[in-house]
């Protein structure tokens, strides 16, 4: 990877610092500072400061692209956090049971079902969207 123009400053600046504090040379401070300022890539520039002490120059790493690697990450802390929705749903079926009215039995059904499919649509939308903003990217 080339370097940059403050690249080759920082490593200068790091050469005459140990220069300041006696680990180099006059000589070797004047090799090390001209080969830094002519190099191209990190790849000349590591060489002139690993047998000194500190961290070497290294190129920055480049974020990460995303991957579709599964569920949505708001969806992660949320898998073990669920209501018992099943609970739920056998207290109502014994309360309407127990109050004798099959056609409110029949009325919660189909309120159920409603719900359950406009919950199956939200999310096949939102399924959509998220893959076309994780794509484009």
């Amino acid at each position: 990877m080339r370097v940059s123009d403050a690249d080759r400053e920082a490593v200068t600046a790091r050469l005459r610092d140990h220069y300041a504090e006696g680990r180099l040379t006059q000589d070797e401070l004047d090799e090390r500072v001209s080969a830094a300022l002519s190099a191209k890539t990190f790849g000349e520039l590591r060489p002139l400061t690993t047998d000194l002490p500190g961290p070497a120059p290294a190129p920055p790493s480049a974020a990460p692209r995303p991957s579709w690697d599964g569920p949505p990450p708001w969806r992660h802390h949320r898998r073990h956090h669920r209501p018992p929705v099943g609970l739920f749903l056998i207290i109502a079926l014994l309360l309407v049971l127990a109050s004798g009215g099959g056609w409110a039995l029949f009325g919660f059904f189909r309120l159920i079902l409603v719900f359950w499919l406009v919950m199956m649509l939200t999310r096949i939308v939102i399924g959509v969207v998220y893959r076309r903003r994780h794509r484009y990217r």
